[in-house]
């Protein structure tokens, strides 16, 4: 019985690495198209995502089997919940990478503001955290999955700088409107891939540890607001 168990969680962990390569490719080629306007780059993207559906379908459903015959347990479980919380995880990358493609055709014209907004650094430093997140997952690594955890806020930071900068160029250029509005909705995409890339890191870590580490700001600031809220 654990044989079999054992040859069902390989060949699991095997088709997530493969969806993992197909998405990690679509963000990768995405960012490409921004950095050169090239749009036959988003038709192959495009054409590219049914096959991470398709993975997408396969890995609940192998999941849903491993849970059905053999109830793991500790570890075991851990892994197939981690599975299914990262599957998802990567379906919507997937997505997003077809959404910044969505932008680039919109402002292919518009290259030096993209440049100067500094969305190609923001963009770099989401690609990487998605690269990094799946290389934690399939090397096992709590530490690598914690080294994205830590850069979150950097690209959080980017993206507070870079709409300040748009709105300004919005108002000082009505000309500008249309495509920085495009680019806001752009920043909006990239930060949200790095949050997936982050949720992909709190559920190895969830994993390997069985320490649950999602949402860890927001339940640390709402302690400290509720001890400072308190009567003595």
């Amino acid at each position: 019985m654990r044989e079999h168990f054992e040859k069902e969680v390989e060949e699991l962990k095997s088709n997530l690495i493969r969806m993992a390569s197909l998405v990690d490719g679509q963000v990768e080629h995405a960012f490409t198209a921004l950095e050169t306007g090239d749009i036959d780059i988003c038709r192959g993207i495009k054409a590219k995502d049914s096959e991470i559906d398709a993975y997408d379908n396969l890995i609940q459903a192998e999941c849903e089997n491993v849970l059905a015959l053999f109830q793991p347990v500790a570890i075991d479980l851990r892994f197939i919940i981690s599975t299914l919380m990262i599957n998802n995880q990567l379906e919507r990358c997937g997505d997003i990478a077809i959404n910044i493609c969505q932008r680039v055709k919109k402002t292919g014209e518009y290259h030096q503001l993209i440049v100067e907004s500094q969305i190609l650094d923001m963009g770099k430093q989401a690609k990487e955290m998605v690269k990094n997140a799946i290389d934690s997952f399939i090397t096992n690594s709590s530490d690598l999955a914690k080294s994205v955890l830590v850069n979150d806020q950097k690209v959080d930071d980017y993206n507070k700088q870079i709409f300040k900068f748009l709105v300004a160029k919005m108002q000082s250029d009505n000309k500008l409107i249309e495509p920085c509005s495009h680019l806001i909705v752009l920043t909006r995409n990239i930060e949200r891939l790095a949050d997936h890339a982050t949720n992909i890191a709190e559920n190895l870590v969830f994993y390997v540890e069985a320490n649950i580490v999602a949402h860890r700001k927001k339940i640390k600031s709402f302690e400290e607001s509720s001890e400072k809220g308190k009567v003595v």
